[in-house]
């Protein structure tokens, strides 16, 4: 394992237009050759968006397959990027945001989707006035890239925490205002923790609502992450805070919010998100489905 992590170090040493030949060969041979999930892309996308016609589909999902292959050479790339890099590729909007929160004293949560590219965020930890910042990873069945991404995601002064630990550590830890945690919130649950559902993308969804409970028993501040391919290599985050309708959030208020406002950034940018995952998979297994439109 060590000389594969040399290799895979060495590799992410080599500028981004060199990698990026290796995304144009990864997609040709998945595009035309493999046809990586060719099926559940194709399904996702049609149950997605029903008023799109065979032909806008086709287009959608040729584009996704540029922009993963981009993604799995960047995220290569996020062994060795330096933080001056970092902060050159991915553009961070409205960071006064972050300044107002801290003086409410107030920890925030992060809320960001499967969007390309989510693994390049973490730079922020050197901008933002927040004394610490938490990427919250998922156990992956392979100790040696559970070990790779924890060591990119605790880059730039991060501390990241494992999903199943961070919920603890949030009620555990002061409310003070100096403390960030990063969700990728769209996660798929287990089948077994499938307790709520919604409409997200013309789609009934199981949706993860541990920062939902959250948000009904401690006065945090919540933030969407809305991430903008604008180039290839180059990215842009604006955050939008998400507030209440009334003077607390009520139970899953936050997270039908949250997944309005992802749905949203898809109708905009549809080949930019995760189509590959198995996100309905559960669909049928949902106990509360939440009809209500958001």
């Amino acid at each position: 394992m060590s000389f594969l992590i040399k290799i895979l170090y060495f590799i992410s040493k080599l500028p981004l237009r060199i990698l990026y030949v290796f995304s144009d060969v990864m997609f040709f041979l998945n595009y035309y050759l493999v046809g990586y999930r060719k099926t559940v892309i194709t399904q996702n996308l049609k149950n997605s968006f029903p008023d799109k016609s065979e032909e806008e589909i086709r287009k959608i999902r040729k584009k996704f397959y540029r922009n993963f292959s981009d993604y799995l050479v960047e995220t290569i790339k996020s062994f060795s990027i330096s933080e001056t890099e970092s902060r050159v590729r991915m553009q961070h909007i409205n960071q006064d945001l972050f300044h107002e929160i801290q003086k409410e004293n107030k920890n925030i949560i992060l809320l960001a989707g499967h969007v390309f590219n989510w693994e390049w965020i973490n730079a922020l930890a050197r901008i933002v006035p927040q004394k610490h910042c938490h990427p919250v990873y998922r156990k992956v069945n392979s100790d040696f890239w559970e070990n790779q991404m924890k060591n990119v995601r605790n880059k730039f002064g991060n501390e990241a925490l494992e999903a199943n630990e961070v919920i603890l550590n949030i009620f555990r830890k002061k409310n003070d205002g100096d403390s960030i945690y990063m969700f990728v919130a769209d996660q798929t649950p287990h089948s077994s923790h499938v307790n709520y559902g919604l409409e997200f993308l013309n789609q009934r969804t199981p949706v993860f609502v541990g920062y939902d409970k959250l948000a009904t028993r401690m006065d945090l501040a919540f933030i969407y992450c809305e991430m903008k391919k604008v180039k290839r290599g180059h990215y842009q985050v604006n955050y939008y805070r998400i507030y209440p309708d009334g003077e607390k959030f009520v139970e899953h208020e936050v997270v039908k919010k949250f997944h309005k406002l992802l749905e949203n950034t898809l109708h905009k940018h549809p080949d930019n998100y995760l189509w590959s995952h198995r996100k309905w998979k559960y669909q049928n297994s949902i106990k509360n489905f939440d009809s209500e439109k958001n």
